[in-house]
């Protein structure tokens, strides 16, 4: 009832400790209250110092709390409601919930693990613990058919986060995957609500392997995956990525509702994996082989196929064939 209030007061000491008469004092709680909300605090993984001269805090917890995410979040609108999770079938799943109970846009819905995670066309999608599984609640203004240009923005958001909190090779594979080198780090999941008169919702799903291990997937899974900490050697803040993220989105999202999808999409191709490369697209027990030469304006692939003739593919499942780039 209290965590909120305790912990900006001892954040606000910057490593001197507070003493229990000032906590009490500024929150107006009891001895009993403040000692029963400090044992709260350190069940969440919070580290407390605690001495005659009060408390003081040694360490934060590497997990996606709310408080943690909005200590330093500088976006509008875009995070600042949050329903947080140690775990849920898919956050996809709950942000519709809560989208059909009229969530505001801009909620998301954030979770330490998944055991349901859905990829596209109905794939399981590994969400253990260290990984970023988190949902955004979005109603535009806009024509159905422009929906998945969303996904689109999404991934230029998620590229550039990356390259700026980690510094590493990021790229894109259409549609929807984020690559480091040619192995994936990051699945976005777009869903669509409508109704006769046209969109009423978007989620936005994004699986980041944060600070996954890679080596505990299933042996099928594991060759073409990969996660920051495996990339960097080290563990990432959690909190700091999601924040920079969601600074990003907001800033392409807001661009992208007044018009300038068209730059955005430079960005995306810019950052593409898959113009250039020779592909297979697998849609509905079909696969579509050819050189992916582009996209077009709304997101769709372009193919030149082996006789020479271009395609296009709306969706599918894209995979990169190694040795004919």
């Amino acid at each position: 009832m209290y965590k909120k209030q305790i912990l900006r007061t001892i954040y606000q000491s910057k490593d001197e400790y507070v003493s229990r008469e000032t906590i009490k004092s500024e929150i107006g709680i009891s001895d009993a209250q403040l000692t029963d909300e400090i044992k709260e605090i350190e069940e969440e993984g919070y580290e407390i110092e605690s001495s005659t001269d009060g408390y003081r805090l040694i360490k934060t917890p590497n997990r996606l709390i709310p408080y943690e995410l909005k200590r330093n979040l500088s976006t509008n609108y875009i995070g600042q409601e949050i329903h947080y999770y140690p775990e849920v079938d898919s956050t996809n799943e709950v942000a519709k919930k809560l989208a059909e109970e009229g969530a505001t846009e801009g909620t998301i819905v954030i979770a330490e693990s998944q055991y349901s995670g859905r990829g596209r066309r109905g794939k399981k999608w590994l969400s253990p613990s260290g990984g970023v599984w988190m949902t955004i609640i979005l109603r535009p203004d806009i024509p159905i058919y422009k929906a998945p240009q969303l996904t689109l923005v999404t991934g230029v958001a998620v590229a550039e986060t990356l390259d700026q909190e980690c510094r590493l090779d990021v790229g894109i594979k259409w549609p929807n995957d984020i690559l480091i080198g040619e192995k994936k780090v990051c699945g976005i999941l777009t869903e669509v609500s409508a109704n006769p008169n046209g969109l009423e919702y978007v989620v936005v799903g994004i699986g980041i392997d944060l600070n996954v291990d890679v080596d505990n997937f299933p042996p099928g899974l594991r060759e073409g995956a990969t996660s920051l900490k495996y990339e960097l050697e080290k563990e990432i803040s959690g909190a700091k990525l999601v924040q920079t993220f969601l600074s990003n989105f907001e800033n392409l999202y807001n661009n992208f509702k007044i018009g300038k999808f068209p730059e955005i999409l430079k960005e995306w191709r810019r950052l593409s994996k898959t113009i250039g490369s020779y592909v297979e697209v697998h849609k509905k027990g079909r696969v579509v082989r050819g050189e992916a030469v582009g996209i077009t304006k709304e997101g769709v692939l372009i193919l030149e196929m082996d006789d020479g003739s271009l395609r296009k593919v709306i969706s599918g499942e894209c995979i990169h064939q190694k040795g004919n780039d």
